[in-house]
């Protein structure tokens, strides 16, 4: 019997005084079988980082050829790539040709360190590319407010983002590897 995706609700207001984005999203989230609460919490979380009215989660996982989110215009053009995880050099330049930006956030702790080793000159080329590592802290306190049902409040400034419940208050750290 095959296993099936857990479903998360969350009602998610941001407050983006750095971009000046104001808006609240009802989102559905799907967790995959193999995917940790860990994962799943930092997918909500790049959402609130890069939220727009046309960003949106894609098959993720269960799709090779897709981002874990996506943003694309009204031409289906591909405008932002959102990635997790330490993926090849190969899939980064697929996903630089096909986007106007790409955004990866590494989050395996000791693992993402000798991955960014291995791949900081390799990478150094792709100019549409940004890294990010979030720490497995930070990973940590994000499970603290996962629930079934969610009512979440991102407020992002200074480059710094509170995620936060009725009962807990969580500073998403995000360290730049690369990029902006």
């Amino acid at each position: 019997m095959a296993l099936t995706a857990t479903v998360y609700k969350a009602a998610l207001s941001i407050s983006d005084m750095d971009r000046g984005y104001y808006a609240t999203h009802n989102l559905t989230l799907a967790q995959h079988p193999s995917e940790t609460i860990e994962r799943m919490m930092l997918r909500l979380a790049v959402f609130a980082l890069n939220a727009s009215d046309m960003l949106a989660f894609t098959r993720g996982l269960s799709a090779d050829d897709e981002p874990e989110l996506w943003e694309k215009n009204y031409r289906d053009e591909i405008e932002l790539w959102l990635d997790l995880g330490e993926p090849d050099e190969k899939r980064l330049k697929k996903a630089c040709s096909r986007s106007e930006a790409v955004r990866l956030y590494s989050y395996g702790g000791r693992a993402s360190e000798v991955w960014w080793t291995g791949m900081e000159s390799k990478l150094s080329r792709l100019d549409k590319l940004s890294v990010y590592r979030v720490s497995p802290d930070t990973l940590a306190e994000l499970v603290g407010l996962c629930q079934r049902s969610m009512q979440l409040t991102a407020t992002i400034q200074d480059g710094q983002m509170w995620l936060a419940d009725d009962s807990h208050n969580v500073l998403v750290e995000v360290e730049t590897l690369k990029g902006h």
